[in-house]
């Protein structure tokens, strides 16, 4: 038995890189997973790759705007309707952009923005509600970038956010 045997999580940006090995070691404690990628066919293929590394895993692939907080309370009912409750929120999503300063338009800064800070806010307040409705008690993790700390040369959204 894993330490999240009988969880269920969402994890938003869960279809690669460090999101995707979050998902990965939570199906290994356990949990039912949902996945949420940038499209479907992103989360489609997260889902593949986890259950190849852990076969008769429960996992699910969505693709909801994170950047609307009515998209990202209906996936998680929808993680809650597939899977009978939502216990943990992992709100991992996030771009980057490495274009120069000088170089930056508004509205580039303003989709790195919505999604890297937007997103967790709207994660905020969208899992409370959901996980209520199971009356036990939830957990939201997120996570962030050593470049909030050292910085970067270029793309200074990622580093804002």
């Amino acid at each position: 038995m894993g330490l999240l045997e009988g969880r269920v999580a969402a994890i938003a940006g869960g279809a690669r890189g460090i999101g995707l090995a979050i998902a990965k070691r939570f199906v290994e404690e356990g949990a039912k997973v949902a996945l949420f990628g940038s499209r479907q066919e992103t989360a489609d293929k997260g889902v593949a790759k986890a259950k190849a590394a852990h076969p008769g895993a429960q996992v699910l692939g969505m693709a909801p705007n994170l950047t609307a907080e009515v998209a990202v309370e209906a996936a998680f009912r929808e993680v809650a309707s597939v899977f009978g409750k939502l216990d943990i929120v992992c709100n991992n999503a996030g771009i980057s952009q490495s274009t120069p300063l000088v170089e930056y338009a508004p509205a580039d800064f303003d989709k790195i923005i919505d999604l890297n800070i937007k997103s967790v806010l709207n994660g905020y307040q969208a899992a409370p509600r959901v996980m209520g409705e199971a009356g036990a008690p939830g957990c939201i993790i997120n996570t962030s970038s050593m470049v909030g700390t050292y910085g970067q040369s270029s793309g200074v959204d990622y580093p804002a956010s």
